[in-house]
């Protein structure tokens, strides 16, 4: 088989839609989460956290709580490894505060006890002295004069001087001159865009289980989308060897980029190595929203000039995000993705790192770039209906294409926006009549999508079935695709292969699931390690038939014999040459490792109809239509599944969805009564339009679909609002009070 792709490739099991391999364990209950392991003897774990938003820590006394009957172990940050640096840093200033609490909920110290009652009375007995500090937790507020300094020990050499100290790192990417630009415009919006911080949701809360020895090595079970990233980190807090510490990711109830990010786990390992027994940490909700890291909020300022015809002269924007207390907010990604999607002569983009006394942030889908887009978008849509041109006519004129030099820097190859552009706009959805009070929305997004470092295995069994070993926990049915694409290379069934997820000690390392990397980059290795084991295959052909092995082909699970030879023998399936491969040479496998560094971009146009009520403001999403580019979707159900969970997320985002901190700088909203998620009753079915324009990067065109699914959602149901509102949306969650007070003293806009 020729795995050169091209456009009208025909596919076996790709593209298919089989049941997924751990559905029953799910749907009954089987599967082990990460709250799900147990050991015999073990401590459960409790931590102590700061009620103060940002305080000097003058004294921890721990006497009462050691006192505790029950009670085997307290760690503070004395018990952690020493002298590190960087990364590694402030990932040890998060989980266990040092000289000063930074936020509310921040880590002061850990008990293990015998029952998690026990644990709790005793953190209570655990007495704190605190001098309590100056603070700030609003973005506009942490760059003003005399907001209290966080960190200035973070600042980054590239931010100039001047800026406030707050601003802890600067980002800055284009292409040629933008004054020029607004020059040759005939109309220039500008605006300024705000969006809360948001948590991810995920339904599973953090949960682990570690064991540490007298010799120095130890085991953790945990919820993760990276467990190999989990060793590095836990090995280097605890100052031991990465090899000392073995990590098995559990089965994931949710992460959504959450889990790439180590909260507990240490803190568990260092109780467990002072017990010198297991012990187990599980997060309670209010934990999961005060002490883990949201995405963040953000305060963006675009600028666009345009020509009458809708041409784009000139872009630019100022994004900043906040990343709490730490350096960690992803500013660089909306300066990047912004305006990827369009074909623009010239374009500025500045990317701002915010420090506030707030939990660390952490990634959720396609981090910073759906408040960026929420921004550039929406200031395409008013230019469009400023100059009365149709929101898709202007983004099919200005759209990027191959060649495209994208205002981030590179030069894209073959890519599918347009694709998407004309979808949406011959969709059914986009020519429905709309009624009063509603207005319908339109937004593009784009996301690089990530390589990344992959170790694959797979295993012939003398019947001919596979095991596939990969080191990415499945959160979205990468168990399924990558059996699609083994079964595709091998030519046998899909039900022949079995995808486990090792352990950091079965199998080479691997970067984590995130940045929509599983499906192509392991995919690939996946693809290759299977062609490895059909040309040893083909080879033990070659040997039966006393022929070349070059004269061998492999093809729909078959070794045939090809040229001069083609026809002389009758060729052999997989489970003829697996039944006797330890006769013909021993067993039979396949590897490959890889770091492939591009992905193939991925984009994508949302279609949203939304009705305001004018006496509430309430706004009702009732139409929605995701239309992205895969590239080839393996599973469809799985891609349909990304679309619309990416738009279901933008959707609570967008109208409901914020952190709310009060004056005290303390979280006022730590439990899902109050921080409201879209529930079923919220949302109308959302229609999705898989568009497949192959990825010129991977075998079978693969392209991610993970975050391009939530970039454009928040622009797409501002613009929606805006036009059903009559009053241009700028502030995020548009939430009913908010929503009726624009319509009673804002603009109104076309």
């Amino acid at each position: 088989m020729a795995f050169d792709q091209q456009k009208d490739q025909q596919f076996k099991y790709i593209g298919t839609r089989p049941k997924r391999q751990d559905g029953i364990d799910k749907v009954t209950g089987q599967a082990k989460y990460g709250a799900d392991t147990y050991q015999a003897g073990m401590l459960h774990g409790s931590i102590v956290r700061s009620p103060h938003a940002h305080a000097r820590i003058l004294k921890i006394d721990t006497s009462e709580a050691e006192a505790l009957d029950g009670v085997k172990a307290i760690v503070t940050r004395a018990d952690f490894a020493t002298g590190l640096t960087g990364e590694n840093w402030n990932i040890l200033e998060n989980i266990m505060a040092d000289k000063r609490a930074l936020y509310d909920g921040h880590a002061l110290a850990a008990i293990a006890a015998t029952s998690p009652l026990i644990a709790r009375d005793a953190a209570k007995l655990v007495k704190v002295e605190y001098e309590p500090l100056p603070h700030v937790t609003d973005i506009v507020d942490a760059i003003s004069g005399g907001a209290p300094i966080i960190r200035e020990s973070s600042i980054e050499a590239n931010v100039p001087e001047g800026y406030h100290k707050n601003i802890c790192r600067r980002f800055e990417c284009g292409k040629g001159d933008v004054e020029v630009g607004f020059g040759e415009a005939d109309l220039i919006v500008e605006r300024d865009f705000f969006t809360e911080a948001t948590h991810q949701g995920y339904i599973e809360p953090h949960a682990c289980l570690a064991h540490m020895t007298p010799d120095g090595k130890g085991e953790l079970w945990c919820t993760t989308q990276g467990h190999y990233n989990v060793q590095r980190i836990c090995a280097a807090l605890l100052g031991i060897e990465t090899s000392q510490l073995k990590v098995t990711a559990s089965e994931i109830g949710g992460g959504f980029g959450a889990k790439t990010t180590v909260f507990i786990d240490p803190v568990a390992c260092a109780l467990s190595r002072k017990a010198n027994r297991p012990v187990k940490m599980v997060m309670n909700r209010s934990e999961v929203l005060r002490a883990t890291g949201p995405a963040s909020s953000s305060w963006s300022t675009v600028k666009v000039g345009m020509k009458k015809d809708g041409t784009i002269t000139a872009a630019q924007g100022t994004y900043r995000l906040q990343g709490g207390a730490f350096p960690s907010a992803p500013s660089e990604s909306p300066a990047q993705v912004t305006f990827a999607p369009y074909d623009i002569e010239h374009a500025e983009m500045v990317g701002l790192s915010v420090l506030t006394n707030r939990p660390k942030q952490a990634a959720y889908r396609a981090p910073g770039a759906p408040m960026g887009v929420f921004a550039s978008e929406q200031v395409l849509d008013e230019m469009a209906h400023e100059l009365g041109i149709d929101p898709i006519d202007l983004r099919l004129k200005n759209a990027a294409k191959e060649g495209t030099k994208g205002v981030h820097g590179p030069t894209y190859k073959r890519i599918g926006l347009i694709e998407t552009l004309e979808a949406a706009k011959a969709h059914p959805h986009y020519s429905i009549p709309l009624k009063e009070n509603q207005g319908r929305g339109v937004a593009c997004g784009f996301w690089f999508n990530f390589g990344g470092s992959t170790s694959v295995s797979m295993a012939l069994s003398e019947d001919g079935s596979v095991a596939l070993s990969i080191g990415t926990p499945d959160i979205g049915g990468s168990r399924a695709s990558m059996a699609l694409m083994a079964a595709e290379v091998l030519g046998i069934p899909y039900e022949d292969i079995r995808v486990t997820i090792a352990d950091t000690a079965s199998l080479g390392y691997n970067d984590n699931t995130h940045g929509s990397r599983v499906t192509y980059a392991v995919g690939l290795a996946t693809i290759e390690a299977c062609k490895s084991a059909t040309q040893e295959l083909c080879k033990r052909a070659a040997g039966e038939w006393g022929i070349d092995p070059e004269a061998v082909e492999w093809e729909d699970g078959y070794a045939r014999p090809s040229g001069p030879n083609a026809g002389s023998f009758e060729p052999l399936s997989l489970k003829q040459l697996a039944a006797k491969m330890t006769q013909t040479g021993g067993p039979i496998n396949g590897h490959f490792e890889a770091s492939p560094q591009t992905a193939g971009p991925g984009f994508a146009t949302h279609l949203v109809d939304v009705e305001v009520d004018p006496e509430t403001g309430k706004s009702t999403v009732i139409r929605y239509t995701v239309v992205m580019d895969a590239g080839k979707a393996i599973h469809p159900d799985y891609v349909e599944g990304q679309m619309q969970g990416g738009a279901v997320q933008g959707i609570g985002w967008a109208l409901n969805e914020e952190y709310v901190y009060g004056e005290d700088g303390r979280l006022q909203n730590t439990v899902f009564l109050d921080y409201r998620v879209p529930v079923a009753s919220d949302l109308p079915m959302i229609d999705c339009v898989i568009i497949e324009v192959p990825n010129p990067g991977h075998p079978f065109g693969v392209r991610g679909v993970g975050e391009t699914s939530i970039v454009p959602p928040l622009a797409a149901v501002a613009n929606a609002v805006s036009a059903a509102s009559g009053v241009r949306q700028t502030r995020l969650p548009m939430s009913p009070p908010r929503v009726l007070k624009s319509m009673k003293e804002g603009k109104v806009v076309g």
